[in-house]
């Protein structure tokens, strides 16, 4: 258990676990409003100290520049919200929910708590939940930021500390989703005009004249003759060709967009109360009957 004089040395440092895994920042400690022992550290968790976990500092120690506790960061994490009322306590039975999940016998905390630190027995238990109580059922009667002040959270200089919370909103960044190029292979039917050409055979005919007199005289007179051209024509051929035709990749862009947060803080707030005496009341009510007489008609 760590003593008061090291509560300079837990405030605002980090508290380890007991395999080295930070947990938080410690924030505030809570003592036994009997035995002025430390009970309690609570420790901001969570994304970024959303989050206030009670510890148990019975079994922790300071170690250099931060506390260790013997319980793993997973379990504080999971350890059960509980109400801190206006004057900074723990109730009793918010206190005992707590020792039941961190397996703290509750017995074994009231008979502790029956002792002062020098070891002799203090003064036997009074009503459940209240500051002279021997149950130390109302730890924490200051917090750690309030060491100096007595249970009323009054500080020496008879001035009180108001103080509240604060969010702080941060962003994280995780994956969202997968985008991926994937190439596949489809078929397309494709359609193109191409002009192509065959031959015919066209018969001409013409008249027997002088310039073509003596070809026509060149043969036999009468005979047999056959005469054979060949014909041409064009059919279209197909062939492919493999060419590249664009370059295609992913980039990813950034966008910022507003997002409202909202979230609960608590704050302190000061009244004060004036109560008068009954010796001034009278006072001022003699002084008043006074006045009303001396206003009195035919009084000089």
């Amino acid at each position: 258990m760590i003593t008061r004089e090291e509560i300079a040395n837990v405030l605002d440092h980090p508290v380890y676990d007991g395999d080295g895994n930070k947990i938080g920042d410690a924030k505030h400690v809570f003592f036994d409003d009997m035995t002025g022992r430390p009970e309690w550290v609570s420790v901001k968790t969570g994304m970024f100290g959303s989050n206030e976990s009670f510890i148990p500092i019975r079994d922790a120690a300071v170690v250099q520049d931060h506390l260790e506790v013997p319980y793993r960061k997973e379990q504080v994490k999971d350890a059960p919200n509980v109400d801190v009322d206006a004057g900074g306590h723990l109730s009793e039975s918010e206190e005992h929910r707590l020792y039941d999940y961190y397996g703290i016998n509750w017995d074994s905390v009231l008979s502790e708590a029956e002792r002062t630190d020098d070891g002799r027995f203090a003064a036997g238990p009074g009503p459940a939940g209240t500051a002279s109580a021997g149950t130390a059922g109302t730890a924490g009667g200051m917090t750690g930021r309030q060491e100096g002040a007595d249970r009323t959270g009054m500080r020496g200089d008879d001035a009180m500390t108001r103080s509240e919370e604060q969010m702080h909103v941060g962003v994280e960044r995780r994956e969202s989703g997968r985008a991926r190029l994937r190439k596949y292979v489809v078929t397309e039917e494709v359609q193109q005009t191409v002009p192509v050409s065959h031959e015919e055979v066209r018969v001409e005919r013409e008249p027997i004249t002088d310039a073509n007199r003596g070809d026509a005289l060149a043969g036999p007179e009468i005979s047999e003759a056959e005469h054979e051209v060949t014909l041409h024509e064009e059919r279209p051929v197909v062939e492919t060709e493999t060419v590249p035709v664009e370059r295609v990749r992913m980039v990813t862009e950034e966008h910022v967009e507003d997002e409202v947060v909202r979230g609960r803080v608590r704050k302190e707030r000061i009244e004060a109360e004036t109560e008068r005496f009954d010796d001034d009341a009278a006072r001022f009510d003699d002084e008043s009957a006074r006045l009303d007489d001396e206003r009195r008609p035919g009084r000089e």
